[in-house]
């Protein structure tokens, strides 16, 4: 097995063990007295790492050295998981889907503007959209657990359309209840009245700025900067 494979599949392990405990990756790293960049790395498999630090993190997931190495990716998440898409003590991540560069730039000045400071994951078409959700093609081996909570689409986009990508998150029970805002150039567009139809949980007039983001985010029950629930919570 290369060098590689092992450190994915000891991330693997260390990830859902800190899943069953119900634990952030903060919470960890406190635990193990480690950073949390560090524990990031090591759970996305970028990371090589000390026997001592081993020792730590298995004390910190209250399992022995052995079991940890013994049992990379222990418990892996099924495709229909109630954890999949919200892990806990993560912040919530955005899926930001448009093809406009400039827009791209002013939706995310918008969102560093208001202090939301969560990860934001761009595409710039609606096909790469469905890839990215689904962990299809070019996205096939996205983790699964690294799924956003949120989705600014835009209405009009190359490929596949807007209305069309919201349509088929709607049709998944993975992404039925993704929040979903839709960007449009005009608040007349008549695909606004399509949009909601299908589920969009609002709109905002592009180009996206710190006010027209803040009139939109007390109409929506999105807790944009806390972290994810806790599996079994009331989502």
């Amino acid at each position: 097995m290369s060098e590689t494979s092992i450190t994915a599949q000891f991330g693997a392990s260390v990830r859902s063990l800190r899943f069953r405990l119900g634990i952030s990756q903060e919470e960890l790293a406190e635990r193990a007295d480690l950073h949390r960049t560090y524990i990031a790395g090591i759970e996305a498999g970028g990371r090589n790492i000390t026997l001592k630090n081993i020792d730590k993190l298995a004390r910190a997931l209250k399992v022995s050295t052995s079991d940890l190495l013994a049992a990379p990716g222990a418990a892996p998440l099924r495709p229909d998981d109630p954890r999949i898409c919200v892990p806990p003590g993560q912040l919530v991540d955005i899926l930001l889907v448009e093809d406009s560069a400039d827009d791209v730039d002013l939706a995310i000045r918008a969102l560093r503007v208001a202090n939301i400071g969560n990860q934001i994951h761009v595409v710039r078409d609606g096909a790469a959209a469905l890839s990215y959700l689904f962990r299809t093609d070019e996205y096939a081996q996205r983790s699964p657990i690294d799924c956003p909570q949120l989705v600014l689409l835009d209405l009009n986009l190359p490929k596949i359309g807007g209305l069309e990508v919201l349509r088929q998150i709607r049709a998944d029970p993975r992404t039925r209840a993704m929040p979903v805002i839709m960007l449009t150039a005009s608040e007349r567009d008549q695909d606004i009245i399509t949009a909601r139809r299908l589920g969009a949980d609002a709109y905002l007039v592009k180009p996206v700025g710190f006010h027209n983001l803040s009139d939109v985010t007390p109409k929506l029950s999105l807790q944009w900067t806390l972290l994810k629930p806790m599996v079994g919570q009331d989502m």
